[in-house]
């Protein structure tokens, strides 16, 4: 026999009568307010224990199963959200999830006797198995059920009899896209920059002394290797670029042969590419690379670089997931607007104390992704540039959307990694 699957608001009053999860609370006498936690789980001091009653939901709808399903935090925090956001009896009343010290949001009932809200009519059939009465929620439940939230796959699996598919639009009482026949929005189109099947393209630009001496467009199955004159190695993963001979653009004889060396010592070349929300970085040569995030026009000098790129395993040089909360608090007119250019100073130290111009090879690489993404931000909104805009990933269409769609977006695009940066960590 079948076990009945809850409804969200029962179950939730339950707990919060219960009182046995922290934060989880009622706010006033009559109980018509409660507040939940809404930790980010990009905040460093993140702990598994903030998102109990997110599990616990998960558990008693049984989208998880202890033991037996992988667990995925950013899929039950987004589910409970949902499941309240569905509530016509319930309004989110106030939004303290950015809060530094207490994250939380604070819900409220709008409706009178919304706490005497009877369990669902169980009865067994001729049969044995357990039904439920048909009214009109449990039907809606039994469609919204059917909507695959995983992060991998967004909306779009609800059939639907019309010409189009269902579409995104942000709802005036919501922090989420909600599914909407009239927005302009099939899904979010920002989760193809997770998509393991999609290639970012990359402008690579590499210096001698500080003279620009190539500067290419491309899109890397696989990654690309920075390597020397010599094409390197193809037998290894990623695609090789090759730089230039110094000689054909520096005069300096001494210089070229300096250079030239360097160049030689890169062996099997310099690694980067895209694992998930990282991209990472290898050097399968001799040489030492350094690396930090700077701006587009110079790298980061005065200071340490952020790290060494390491010879014999991978290691991360840039998150996906902090780079779109700091876009999300640039547009929000918290901080200024991420970094997102890549710097390499390959074969010397990096210059702290030095004129970045002085290296005898600095590589530049922008994600023309996230450049894309910086100027919608700065714009507000995809649709002032030009009506559309190109995110330059492999096999994804012109973008339109207007500053609050793009917002919710990033705002969804940041639930699905709440953990992978704390488990990457």
């Amino acid at each position: 026999m079948g076990t009945q699957k809850p409804r969200i608001l029962p179950w939730l009053i339950s707990q919060l009568d219960r009182g046995e999860w922290e934060g989880v609370a009622w706010l006033d006498e009559s109980r018509t307010r409660f507040r939940i936690p809404w930790k980010h789980g990009l905040r460093q001091d993140a702990q598994q224990e903030d998102f109990g009653i997110f599990q616990a939901w998960a558990e008693a709808s049984g989208a998880y199963t202890p033991g037996k399903d992988k667990p995925d935090l950013p899929t039950w925090k987004r589910n409970f959200r949902s499941a309240l956001n569905r509530k016509e009896v319930l309004r989110l009343a106030e939004d303290h999830s950015k809060d530094s010290h207490d994250p939380h949001k604070i819900y409220e009932f709008v409706s009178s006797g919304v706490r005497d809200i009877p369990e669902p009519d169980i009865s067994q059939d001729n049969n044995g198995r357990h039904s439920t009465s048909d009214t009109q929620e449990d039907i809606v439940e039994k469609l919204l059920s059917d909507i695959d939230l995983s992060p991998e796959r967004g909306p779009s699996n609800l059939t639907v009899s019309s010409e189009k598919p269902p579409q995104l639009l942000l709802s005036p009482d919501s922090d989420i896209p909600a599914l909407c026949p009239n927005s302009g929005l099939s899904e979010n189109p920002l989760k193809q920059l997770l998509a393991n099947e999609e290639d970012w393209e990359f402008e690579v630009t590499a210096f001698y002394r500080g003279c620009q001496v190539f500067q290419q467009t491309i899109f890397c199955p696989g990654g690309l290797r920075l390597v020397g004159s010599e094409a390197g190695d193809r037998m290894l993963p990623g695609q090789p670029i090759q730089l230039p001979d110094p000689a054909a653009s520096l005069t300096d004889q001494s210089v070229t042969g300096y250079v030239q060396r360097v160049l030689s010592c890169l062996g099997g070349g310099l690694a980067l590419w895209r694992a998930g929300q990282w991209l990472c970085a290898q050097r399968l040569g001799h040489c030492h690379v350094y690396w930090a995030v700077g701006e587009e026009l110079l790298p980061s000098c005065g200071h340490k670089p952020a790290g060494e790129v390491p010879k014999d395993r991978e290691g991360g040089v840039f998150n996906l997931g902090p780079f779109i909360a700091d876009l999300i608090a640039f547009i929000e007119g918290s901080r200024r607007s991420p970094l997102y250019t890549l710097w390499f100073c390959v074969g010397q130290a990096w210059p702290q104390d030095q004129p970045w111009i002085k290296r005898l090879l600095m590589v530049k690489v922008v994600p023309m992704c996230l450049r894309v993404l910086v100027d919608i931000a700065r714009q507000g909104g995809a649709s002032s540039l030009e009506n559309t805009v190109d995110l330059h990933i492999s096999n994804s269409q012109p973008l339109s959307l207007t500053s609050d769609q793009y917002m919710a977006c990033l705002q969804d695009l940041v639930e699905d990694m709440d953990f992978q940066v704390a488990g990457e960590a």
